[in-house]
């Protein structure tokens, strides 16, 4: 057995989160840390994620570090919202500007940490033999991360090829003159079905849930645009960290329901041409007033049926259950009009239910079909499942999966009672994955380091919060989602729907990011309220 290493801080996980609180522990503080890191490469998100079609749904200006204004300048994205490879090269470019490859330990994933309180202590071991005694344990596994495989009888029948989107083989899949399925018809099945059609003999698509989707109008960044984007970087960056959602755009003041329906029209059909998510911003109401939300709900099962050409298939298409943003709304590049091709055709699974997979494809309530490739786009155990995979035990041998059976329960999405000097970044309980991650992840990974800074100033052992503060911060995380429609989406990963068994909670903090931010900045103000510090 290996020798037990001391350090003072482990890190779990070597995408954006894991990587800036590394260099901000290292660098800010000097602290040794350690990032453990199951793939064999950085990137986290985007070193999995690599299926046809991956691309961000923040813009490129946006979805970067502004930590340190050299890498805004030297850094240049070629398109506006940018793809897997891109985002990976980034990832690396920052791991190699900032000398952080040393610390990050790949190929290595923690089987086990166990919270010592005799000596204040993390004990954390691996699945390569190593140990570790750590003063802090942080982790940065993503809110997307752990794919979810849906249980249908018969998958270990099929003869073909199948693929989960968030485990795609490096080496792509060659679809060409393949009869291919597709599962699923959230964020990742939307981007990848246009694609996959384009080479695919033909291309069938099991749809479950109908969804929104707006015109991404990707385009290759101008040099203007480049040029504007490094010299306003500033009020770029104050606009994101200000504003509900991290967009660098704001939610412009008016309600859907205060103009008239000719004006309205005009404005949803500027923003559908312009692309993106600043068409969920031309109202502040949308996701507040179900009669405002129509409205724009109306516009786009429109626009679903003015550019898909049969009327049936238009149908299943636009036949949508739930308020429009009430699920993150993917945004796409031809995803309706991919259903006009001749080798594409459309199964709505709400009808005739998927009963079983066979050696040779599907079988449905209606009828079997053959498919050489099946691809599950059936997205990940939101929120909670990386955490929840791990063995985690606090204090008192708490362990975190069994405390959170019947939903997470955090304050201010950074600490767990029970889990002293454990920090979550991005975890339940804060905006997350209802805005831009990356000010999200900044702004956590900028509050954990400082609160470290001022233990390691007092000569402070512990830091944990209270059963009292967790049971306050989800009545608030309650109340502001029911302060909008998010709730009303019975299926919505937002409350875990999409996991057989999982407790149906209400997991990110719908109050906006700037309001966030500011309840974070008070809770130090006055003492760091919530925490409960130890010698």
């Amino acid at each position: 057995m290996s020798a037990v290493q001391q350090i003072d801080a482990i890190i779990v996980g070597a995408g954006f989160s894991g990587m800036y609180q590394l260099l901000s522990l290292r660098d800010k503080l000097g602290l040794s840390a350690k990032v453990l890191e199951a793939a064999d490469g950085v990137g986290g998100t985007w070193y999995w994620n690599r299926y046809p079609g991956a691309r961000c749904d923040s813009e490129s200006h946006s979805y970067m570090f502004y930590f340190s204004k050299e890498l805004v300048h030297e850094w240049e994205w070629s398109e506006r919202y940018p793809q897997q490879p891109e985002i990976l090269r980034y990832l690396n470019y920052v791991a190699d500007k900032f000398k952080l490859r040393p610390d990050i330990a790949l190929n290595t994933r923690m089987s086990n940490a166990q919270y010592d309180e005799a000596t204040s202590r993390w004990l954390v071991s691996t699945d390569t033999g190593e140990r570790y005694s750590a003063k802090y344990l942080i982790t940065a596994v993503g809110c997307l991360s752990s794919a979810n495989l849906p249980k249908i009888e018969g998958l270990k029948d099929f003869t073909g090829q199948w693929y989960h989107t968030g485990l795609w083989p490096h080496a792509g899949v060659d679809f060409t003159g393949k009869r291919v399925a597709v599962i699923g018809t959230g964020s990742t099945g939307i981007q990848a079905i246009p694609v996959i059609a384009a080479q695919a003999a033909h291309l069938t698509v099991f749809q479950r849930t109908p969804n929104y989707s707006l015109p991404a109008r990707h385009a290759p960044l101008t040099p203007e645009f480049k040029q504007y984007a490094k010299a306003h970087a500033d009020d770029i960056y104050k606009i994101m960290t200000t504003n509900t959602n991290g967009h660098p755009f704001a939610i412009v003041d008016r309600s859907a329901l205060a103009v008239s329906s000719e004006e309205r029209e005009a404005i949803f059909e500027e923003q559908w041409k312009m692309g993106g998510f600043q068409f969920r911003a031309a109202f502040n109401d949308i996701l507040s007033s179900q009669e405002a939300n129509d409205t724009a709900a109306d516009f786009i099962c429109n626009k679903i049926r003015e550019i898909v050409k049969d009327p049936a298939t238009a149908e299943l298409l636009s036949d949508i259950d739930h308020p429009f943003a009430a699920k993150r709304p993917p945004i796409d590049a031809d995803y309706f009009e991919t259903y006009n091709r001749d080798n594409v055709s459309l199964v709505s699974i709400r009808q005739t239910p998927i009963e079983r997979i066979t050696a040779s494809g599907i079988k449905t309530s209606e009828r079997e079909y053959a498919f050489d490739i099946i691809v599950f786009a059936t997205g990940f155990d939101a929120m909670t499942g990386s955490l929840v995979k791990m063995d985690i035990n606090g204090r008192d041998k708490r362990n975190l999966k069994d405390y959170w059976q019947a939903g997470p329960r955090t304050y201010l999405g950074l600490q767990v009672p029970g889990f002293p000097n454990m920090f979550t970044i991005t975890g339940p309980g804060s905006p997350s994955v209802l805005c831009n991650m990356l000010p999200a992840i900044e702004q956590h990974v900028d509050w954990i380091t400082d609160c470290i800074r001022h233990m390691q100033q007092k000569g402070l052992d512990r830091v944990e919060t209270t059963e009292q503060a967790s049971q306050t911060w989800q009545q608030e995380v309650d109340r502001a989602a029911n302060a909008t429609l998010l709730p009303k989406v019975k299926h919505s990963w937002y409350l875990g729907a999409n996991i057989p068994g999982k407790p149906q909670v209400f997991m990110p903090y719908a109050g906006g990011l700037a309001h966030y931010r500011e309840i974070c900045n008070n809770a130090v103000a006055q003492g760091y309220k919530g925490f409960e510090f130890n010698h």
